[in-house]
């Protein structure tokens, strides 16, 4: 079998992107194991890799003053390990192709294995080190998990399919929310971050022997070299990759913000208990995992992705301006709603994301556009953070901060309707 031959995305109402080709609906292929297995095993590694990510910032304000740093400082672990992701998303599309999806998602989940190891040392330097494994992991999962789901997807499911896939983000934070505040309390921020090593531990045990089933179209003589910026120069290249790669650069740094500095907010802020703080992070996560699920739907019943990321965007702006007025004088519920919605926006855009990515991108070239796409996207990520925690140093308050991250939502909005219309006129 020809080495990424995805299935080709449908066709959708809206004409074809400038510097795309034209593509037709056309049957998947069949996986050789049941397509609901292939799904639970790339959303449980989606989940766990993501939960890694999220270790330190849940569980931040105990681990500070061990590793001598501000709680807010987890801003810039997160960057560390976004930027490392983004690095490696840059190749990773060449690197499936040559040595194929189902080791690659094993090569992933053993380096966040390792990268939690090194947070539970306790050593800034070597959680410093330890995040870079735990980045490059994560910059190996979606384009890895894009190559499978883009071969054996229905492509009028297109957009549920990678949104379901997608909800093991959430789903992860919902995790992190509910067991890791209360593991650190009870064992120590370092016994949370080997109960997720330990989790990484199951995962290989369970899906490693059989990796290579998925392998079969792997390229085992493709030339790495002079190759390693395919990715990111196809992007740049195709105006709608272009769109949905700037998009999700804007999107994804209100996301991981929203993500890592919750919980601090609702400490420091609003006095809350730290596992008080984490059930209602878990809660926006339920909302964010619920949303991806229900945007896919809307998507995929609208036949514009488009027109659903522009709404997404919109939501999570009025969201975030809201989030400034919050104080200790409201009553927890109505902050949690807040949170909620908030949720459902900046974390639930990510599927029909990753499927309209699938979807414009040349044939045969999906796990190459995802991982160009996906370099952008953790960049934002890298800058999101790190900005996030700087301008709080200068504000003195999450909530304004969040007021001030809500440029990032609208620029993303206007980056994918900005494409839409390129496209519109070109065709």
């Amino acid at each position: 079998m020809a080495t990424d031959q995805t299935a080709p995305p449908a066709a959708s109402a809206t004409a074809p992107s400038a510097g795309t080709h034209a593509i037709g609906p056309s049957a998947p292929e069949t996986p050789p194991v049941p397509f609901a297995l292939l799904l639970a095993e790339v959303t449980s590694v989606q989940a766990i890799a993501t939960l890694s990510v999220l270790t330190m910032a849940t569980v931040a304000p105990l681990a500070a003053s061990s590793l001598g740093v501000g709680a807010e400082a987890v801003g810039y672990q997160i960057s560390i390990i976004y930027g490392a992701g983004a690095l490696v998303s840059a190749v990773a599309g060449l690197v499936v192709r040559r040595w194929g999806a189902g080791t690659v998602g094993v090569a992933a989940m053993a380096l966040g294995l390792l990268g939690c190891l090194g947070l539970a040392t306790g050593l800034l330097w070597v959680a410093a080190l330890a995040s870079v494994l735990i980045g490059i992991g994560y910059g190996l999962v979606n384009p890895s998990s894009s190559h499978l789901l883009n071969r054996f997807t229905p492509p009028a499911r297109r957009n549920l399919v990678f949104s379901l896939k997608q909800t093991g983000v959430p789903l992860a934070g919902v995790l992190a929310g509910l067991i890791l505040p209360g593991i650190g309390q009870w064992a120590g921020w370092r016994g949370a971050a080997l109960a997720v090593a330990a989790l990484f531990a199951v995962l290989l045990a369970i899906f490693a022997p059989g990796r290579r089933v998925w392998d079969d179209d792997r390229k085992p003589g493709l030339i790495l070299r002079g190759k390693l910026t395919e990715g990111p120069r196809l992007v740049w290249r195709e105006p709608a990759l272009r769109g949905f790669a700037l998009m999700g650069f804007c999107f994804s740094a209100i996301q991981l913000s929203l993500m890592a500095f919750t919980v601090n907010m609702l400490v420091h802020d609003l006095g809350w208990p730290i596992v008080t703080a984490g059930l209602a992070v878990s809660v926006m996560q339920l909302s964010g995992a619920a949303a991806r699920i229900g945007w896919g739907l809307l998507a995929d019943r609208l036949r514009s992705g488009t027109a659903v990321l522009a709404g997404i965007g919109a939501l999570s702006m009025a969201a975030a301006l809201v989030t400034a007025t919050l104080a200790p004088s409201w009553p927890s519920w109505a902050v949690v709603a807040v949170l909620a919605v908030f949720g459902a926006g900046a974390i639930g855009w990510n599927g029909v994301f990753l499927a309209e990515v699938a979807r414009v991108a040349p044939p045969g070239s999906a796990s190459a556009a995802t991982g160009g796409a996906m370099m952008l996207t953790f960049a934002g990520v890298v800058v999101g953070p790190a900005l996030f925690a700087t301008a709080y140093n200068a504000v003195g308050s999450y909530g304004l901060t969040f007021a001030l991250m809500a440029v990032f939502p609208v620029a993303g909005a206007l980056a994918v309707l900005r494409a839409a219309r390129r496209s519109k006129s070109a065709a």
